[in-house]
């Protein structure tokens, strides 16, 4: 069990501003995530698990989905601590294969279903999965890799395979029209997903030690750089689980329905989308991606209580013309996370709806949730609220992260708890520069005021938030960089009503050449998620630098926004 610091160890004045619901102590128990969900089938085994576009799962039998998923894995050769991919939106196939998975020992490593070329080769090297679970619409992707930069097995799911009868014989005709995968590769290594489903063999009894074993490795651009995967064990994902329970569980266990727009391949949609509600006994209605008129249509069938979101989720539904037409006062609590929210929107939603906004934050090393405003209590406008039950915060001296500031100071924000990760997998240097004596450094700059509230004020890491994706400029520079045309590249974020930001590039192209904006995009565009590829180019004849040549990325963002502003000047 895991129990909260002794009260005396140091002062946290935060706790005086829970609200009356929360708990002010925590017990985390020692098991592992699965064992925690099973305690859910247990307690509500008729209730509906899953919904996906009118289909239903009940947790009994999405539980036996998933044993028979560990059954199949184990029959193909895995073993405790090997490691599946999941390459998947939302849809049924992520929390079967995930739940399946764990079940079986083995370690999740989670991939955009928006990589491709670069981004899907480096995850896969470096994560080095035995298998992974795929969508024929995915499955040319992988294909096109080299194929000893590829999982030993693929497990390959036809989308039509998860509507009801006869919205599946439609979804099977779009797919045929795509070109998407019809007919099986005759490689042994290529497998259909239903196979899996099929297992009615034997399962080991696994033994899982919480606080050691990983259960899933999180890519993350981290508070240093390049992309690099969290390790984040059962007790990280467990522990966080159980405190948005206690922050966010507003309502009586095993009446909510939750709208997952979010998506579980990203650390906060599978905690607060995924793990939180089936640990609370809710509802999952799964949409494939967020599309916002779909998802006003999902609310009018499905009634949800909770959505999670992006501040651009909020920000779109508002701004739908037909909003009028839809009753939306079902959605008593929506999370916002990954993005600053603006005051206005929050304002705006809880008057369209008479429940709750509330602004969080987060991070992949942190399982990922550590910070929120109260649900029912004070909210403070410009913050990210308090820590969550067992986690500590302060703010430290951004040179050394290790001098603790008082209130008012402007710092780095640091926080502790039961939900901080192991470290970053095979990366000992750069898990020492982050976890300190239990302490994480966020990267982010924050100040505290006298009550315990958090305020981000800047990012001491480089990293631009693409609607709540992040993305680090150095790997777009890179790729700009192959380009034969180009001598030198700055990539910097630069705001954006919907997104927040979006990827802006500088760049001085060689003498003769004549590379245009649009031809760069797309050069970046086939290599890598589309999200990160550069909005708008800049082409200038130098790039501002200090006095160390370091590429100032703050100017290039001004003169970015302000040409924006000024298109004419």
């Amino acid at each position: 069990m895991i129990s909260p610091p002794s009260p005396d160890e140091r002062p946290r004045p935060w706790l005086a501003h829970y609200p009356d619901y929360v708990p002010r102590q925590l017990t985390i128990p020692d098991v592992s995530l699965p064992d925690l969900i099973a305690g859910s089938v247990a307690r509500w085994p008729d209730r509906a698990a899953l919904i996906f576009y009118g289909r239903r799962w009940t947790y009994r039998e999405f539980w036996e989905l998933t044993g028979r998923v560990a059954a199949g894995l184990y029959r193909d050769g895995f073993r405790p601590r090997d490691r599946l991919a999941l390459y998947l939106p939302n849809c049924p196939a992520y929390p079967i294969a995930f739940f399946g998975a764990l079940r079986l020992g083995l370690e999740v490593v989670q991939v955009s279903p928006l990589y491709l070329g670069n981004d899907l080769e480096g995850l896969l090297v470096d994560s080095q999965p035995k298998g992974i679970v795929t969508l024929a619409m995915l499955f040319p992707h992988l294909a096109a890799l080299d194929p000893s930069k590829r999982p030993k097995i693929a497990y390959v799911a036809r989308m039509k395979e998860f509507y009801p009868f006869p919205k599946s014989l439609f979804v099977n005709l779009v797919m045929r029209r795509k070109g998407y995968v019809t007919a099986w590769p005759t490689d042994p290594t290529v497998r259909e997903w239903r196979q899996l489903l099929a297992t009615d063999g034997p399962r080991p009894a696994v033994t899982i030690d919480p606080a050691r074993d990983v259960a899933v490795l999180q890519y993350t651009g981290g508070t240093t750089g390049l992309p690099k995967a969290a390790m984040l064990s059962h007790r990280n994902l467990v522990a966080n689980a159980l405190q948005c329970q206690a922050w966010f569980g507003i309502q009586p266990p095993g009446t909510g329905t939750v709208l997952a727009t979010v998506p579980f391949f990203h650390v906060y949609g599978m905690t607060v989308a995924l793990n939180f509600p089936l640990v609370d006994g809710a509802t999952v209605v799964m949409q494939v991606r967020p599309d916002l008129e779909e998802a006003l249509g999902l609310i009018d069938k499905y009634r949800p209580t909770e959505l999670p979101g992006v501040p651009a989720l909020y920000a779109g539904l508002l701004k739908q013309p037909t909003l009028a037409q839809h009753d939306i006062r079902s959605i008593q609590v929506c999370v916002s996370g990954s993005a600053p929210l603006p005051r206005e929107v929050a304002d705006a939603f809880e008057a369209k709806t008479g429940g709750y906004l509330i602004e969080g934050y987060g991070l992949s090393e942190a399982s990922p949730v550590t910070h929120a405003n109260p649900i029912r209590g004070e909210r403070r406008a410009g913050t990210i609220g308090l820590p969550l039950p067992l986690t500590d915060h302060r703010i430290v001296d951004r040179e050394s992260g290790t001098r603790e500031l008082g209130p008012g100071e402007e710092g780095e924000l640091a926080v502790r708890g039961p939900q901080v990760m192991l470290g970053y997998l095979g990366r000992p240097e750069e898990t020492a520069a982050v976890l300190r004596d239990g302490w994480l450094l966020t990267g982010d700059i924050g100040v505290l005021d006298a009550d315990g509230y958090a305020r981000i004020v800047d990012r001491k890491k480089d990293i631009i938030d693409v609607g709540g994706f992040k993305v680090v400029p150095r790997e777009v520079e890179e790729l700009l960089l192959q380009h034969p045309a180009v001598a030198e590249a700055a990539v910097t974020g630069v705001e954006d009503p919907r997104l927040g930001e979006v990827v802006h590039a500088f760049v001085v192209r060689k003498p003769g050449a004549s590379a245009t904006e649009a031809e760069l995009i797309e050069f970046v565009r086939s290599k890598i998620a589309h999200y990160k590829a550069p909005r708008r180019i800049w082409f200038r004849e130098s790039l501002p630098r200090t006095a160390v040549l370091k590429v100032l990325r703050r100017e290039l963002r001004r003169q970015a926004s302000e040409s924006l502003r000024n298109p004419g000047s």
